[in-house]
C-alpha cells in the first residue's frame, strides 16, 4: 500500500479519535444500563423471596424454590436489552475508529500499544456480542463494557496515544497481521473466562454462607438471579480452553516470526518469557480444572491470576521493560 500524504493521514486519525471517544461515551452508557439491570435483578430477587416467605407461611411450602431464580438466571430486563443495543452502537463506532486508524496508517492498526489496545478491546466486545447469540450472558455486560471503557479510555489518553508512525523493520511482516490479531482474540476469550471466574468465586461464597446467614444472602441477592457457581465455572472453563488454543498459536507464531526477524526462535526476551508464563498458567488451570480435586475456588483463582498476567504483559511489560518487543510507541 502506498504512503498516504501526511495531511490525509492526520484527517483520518482525527476522525478516528472522535469516533473512539464517542464509542467510549456510549460504552459508559451501556455500562450504566447493565448496572441498573443488575440492581433491578437484586430488587426483584428480594421481592420474590418475600413473596415466597409469605406463601410458605400460608402453607405453600413448595413455592420458594420456583420463586427464586438462582439456578438458571432470570430473563434479561429492558435495561439489559437497552445496554446490549448501546453496546452494538459502541462496537460499530469502535470498529469505525479502528478502520479509520488503519486507513490513515496504511497498514493494520495494531503496531503499537495504543493501536493494540484499540483492536484488542474491539475484539473483547465482538466476542461478547457474538457469544450472546449462543447463550444469554448479559449479566456480564456491566463487567465487559466497563472493562472496555476503562482500557480504551486509558489508551486514548495523551500519555499512551501515539501519532501514526512508519513501521519498524521487524514489524514489516505478514506475521504482524497473524500473530497480534490471534493474541488479541485469545485475550478476548480469556477476559470472558476471567469475568465468569470472578462471579464464580462470589457465587460460591454466597452458596456456602446462605444457609447459615440469610441476611448476607439477601444483601447479595443479585447473585441469586445468576447461574450457580458450578455453571459459571463450566462456562469459564470453555472460554479459557478457546483462549488457550489461540494463545498457543500466538506463542508458536511468535517463535516463527522471531526466527524470521532475528534469526532465532527463542531468546528469553521479556515479552517472550511472559507469553510463555501465561501459557503455563492457563495450561495449569486447564489441567487443574480437569482433575476433581482442583475444581471450584482454586481453579477459579488460577483463571484470575492468568488474566492478571495477561494484563501485566500488555501494559507493564510494554511500558517499563526493555527488550526486542518494546513497540509500545511511548517515549
Amino acid at each position: 500500500m502506498g504512503v498516504m500524504p501526511a495531511a490525509d493521514a492526520l484527517m483520518y486519525d482525527s476522525w478516528s479519535i472522535i469516533m473512539l471517544w464517542t464509542a467510549i461515551a456510549v460504552y459508559v452508557l451501556a455500562f450504566i444500563c447493565y448496572a441498573v439491570d443488575l440492581a433491578q435483578r437484586s430488587e426483584a430477587s428480594v421481592k420474590a423471596k418475600d413473596r415466597a416467605a409469605q406463601l410458605v407461611g400460608g402453607g405453600s411450602g413448595a413455592v420458594e424454590e420456583r420463586s427464586t431464580p438462582g439456578a438458571g438466571g432470570r430473563p434479561a430486563g429492558m435495561m439489559a436489552r437497552v445496554g446490549t443495543t448501546l453496546t452494538w452502537i459502541a462496537f460499530l463506532l469502535h470498529l469505525g475508529a479502528t478502520v479509520l486508524r488503519g486507513i490513515g496508517a496504511g497498514r493494520v492498526p495494531w503496531s503499537n500499544m495504543y493501536e493494540f489496545a484499540m483492536t484488542a478491546t474491539l475484539l473483547f466486545t465482538a466476542v461478547y456480542l457474538g457469544v450472546l447469540f449462543w447463550k444469554d450472558l448479559r449479566f456480564l455486560g456491566a463487567f465487559m463494557t466497563g472493562l472496555v471503557a476503562v482500557l480504551l479510555g486509558a489508551a486514548a489518553l495523551p500519555a499512551i496515544y501515539v501519532e501514526i508512525t512508519p513501521l519498524m523493520d521487524p514489524l514489516k511482516s505478514a506475521w504482524l497481521v497473524i500473530h497480534v490479531f490471534v493474541a488479541s482474540l485469545a485475550t478476548a476469550f480469556l477476559a470472558l473466562a476471567f469475568a465468569l471466574s470472578v462471579l464464580q468465586l462470589l457465587q460460591a461464597r454466597r452458596e456456602r454462607r446462605s444457609v447459615d446467614d440469610e441476611s448476607l444472602a439477601e444483601k447479595k441477592s443479585v447473585l441469586r438471579t445468576l447461574p450457580s457457581a458450578e455453571a459459571l465455572e463450566g462456562l469459564a472453563y470453555r472460554f479459557a480452553i478457546i483462549g488457550f488454543i489461540f494463545w498457543t498459536f500466538t506463542l508458536i507464531a511468535g517463535a516463527i516470526w522471531a526466527q524470521d526477524a532475528w534469526g532465532r526462535y527463542w531468546g528469553f526476551d521479556t515479552k517472550e518469557v511472559w507469553t510463555f508464563i501465561i501459557w503455563v498458567l492457563y495450561a495449569g488451570y486447564i489441567h487443574a480444572r480437569a482433575t476433581r480435586g482442583w475444581r471450584g475456588t482454586r481453579s477459579a483463582w488460577l483463571s484470575i491470576v492468568g488474566f492478571v498476567a495477561v494484563l501485566f504483559n500488555f501494559t507493564i511489560v510494554n511500558m517499563f521493560f526493555e527488550g526486542l518487543h518494546a513497540y509500545s510507541g511511548i517515549d
